[in-house]
């Protein structure tokens, strides 16, 4: 049995790590046990904590600097207050400001290291042996184009619609399987035999003949067994059929909350980047200001702090879609390329 570690593909990452899944992949890609729901599964999870752990890098990053400008803010404040120039209470309401900030980092730090845990298990580590991967949003990026829509021949490739199907033949077979199991059973005999009377005569043209016969069995008292085994088997070929109708509408159901998700995603990214832009602008101009004396440094740190949280919106949108878009291969059974030559609608 294989144990090569294959590369997993971060949405278009072309980075030079890999992430070994030898160890769950032996139970999944063996040629007798293939489990194609469960590799999806699998891969599917293993993609979206690596986002996440991207995601949660890079909004501590942001966080910590956010931080180090509100301690730089409290300086200012308690040197303006030693000369008199502000209130003793915008210092302590600057100092509580800055505690609930630093109260946000344990619990991302917290999520982080559950995050890098997940990941060891999902490859088939033990977290204490687990060489972590360093994952990093800014080294991600989505596919060229994400559709606004999918053909509906797209989701007959997930894995449980065809298992629900697999099942669905199986079980049609069964019903005919049972319906032949009530037909009686006949036989046909031919018999060879001589009129000849002699044994000198036996082989003699002429005294030759045939004997055709048929023979109908039927075990009479297995007809009520046969009788409820139809039965038995028309009922197991209706569930499943909801099965299998069950499996196709929960594929499109997916579906479309992965599409409805990508289209809000992408709304609440443009708006995230364009605060940011913003915010950036802002904190140029404060700077300019700045060295012109027309405003204080303080001024500078509260600007310094906008920008830093239109950053950390910027990234916690730019996470959520990298996972929506995991979402929607996994929805679409691990790929979103058409099965037909006709370009499908997207959005960039």
């Amino acid at each position: 049995m294989s144990t090569s570690p294959i590369r997993v593909v971060l949405l278009g990452y072309a980075g030079v790590q890999t992430l070994d899944l030898a160890g769950p992949l032996d139970a999944f890609a063996s040629a007798n046990s293939v489990r194609p729901a469960a590799y999806l599964t699998l891969t599917a999870n293993v993609v979206t904590t690596a986002i996440q752990e991207a995601g949660l890098r890079a909004e501590i990053a942001a966080t910590e600097r956010v931080v180090a400008l509100e301690r730089e803010a409290l300086s200012v404040l308690r040197r303006e207050l030693e000369l008199g120039a502000i209130a003793e209470g915008d210092v302590f309401a600057q100092e509580a400001v800055l505690a609930q900030l630093e109260a946000t980092l344990p619990p991302l730090h917290r999520q982080l290291e559950s995050s890098r845990d997940l990941l060891a298990v999902l490859t088939g580590h033990l977290p204490a042996d687990f060489k972590a991967v360093r994952f990093e949003l800014d080294q991600l990026s989505l596919p060229a184009d994400l559709p606004l829509g999918v053909p509906s021949q797209l989701v007959e490739r997930r894995p449980d619609v065809r298992a629900a199907e697999a099942q669905l033949h199986a079980a049609t077979a069964q019903v005919g399987v049972a319906i032949a199991s009530l037909l009686p059973q006949v036989t046909i005999t031919g018999n060879i035999g001589s009129s000849a009377t002699a044994m000198a005569g036996l082989f003699k043209p002429g005294t030759g003949f045939w004997s055709l016969g048929a023979s109908l069995s039927q075990t009479l008292f297995e007809g009520g067994t046969l009788i409820h085994r139809k039965r038995a088997a028309d009922a197991a070929l209706d569930q499943a059929g909801a099965l299998y109708r069950s499996a196709v509408l929960t594929a499109f159901q997916n579906v479309a909350d992965a599409l409805h998700a990508l289209d809000t995603d992408a709304d609440a990214l443009g708006a995230a980047a364009r605060a940011e832009s913003a915010a950036q602008k802002s904190l140029d101009v404060v700077r300019r200001q700045l060295e012109l004396g027309s405003v204080s440094y303080l001024a500078l740190i509260n600007a310094e702090q906008t920008y830093q949280q239109a950053s950390i919106s910027l990234t916690q949108a730019r996470a959520g879609r990298y996972s929506d878009t995991a979402a929607l291969f996994q929805a679409l059974g691990g790929t979103i390329t058409p099965m037909s030559a006709a370009p499908a609608a997207t959005r960039r």
